[in-house]
This record gives structure tokens, sequence and C-alpha cells, in this order.
């Protein structure tokens, strides 16, 4: 599933297994593999996981 978030596009697939989170580093973990979003500021991080977790 694509997102975008701040002009830049993901796409994670689902399900999603797992989501680690490490202040600036948001690690999503699906069926193709992992896929590692790093971010400048945490307000980004949160509002990248905020709009995961709507999805």
């Amino acid at each position: 599933m694509p997102y975008t978030h701040q002009g830049q596009h993901y796409s994670i697939q689902t399900p999603v297994v797992s989501i680690a989170v490490n202040k600036l580093n948001v690690i999503v973990k699906d069926q193709k593999g992992s896929h590692l979003f790093e971010f400048t500021d945490r307000n980004e991080s949160k509002a990248f996981l905020n709009l995961l977790c709507q999805a």
C-alpha cells in the first residue's frame, strides 16, 4: 500500500509484521522484508507512525 508523507512516497505491503521505533528511525517489517525510514525530527516520525496506524 503506498503512503505519502510530507512529499515522500513510501510503499509498504500488508500485512505488517512488526514496527520498531528509535526516536528518528522507524523500521517496518512487511511480507517483502524490512524497510528503514529515517526522519530528521521526532515529530515527523510520530506523524508517520500515526499515518501507519490510521491506514
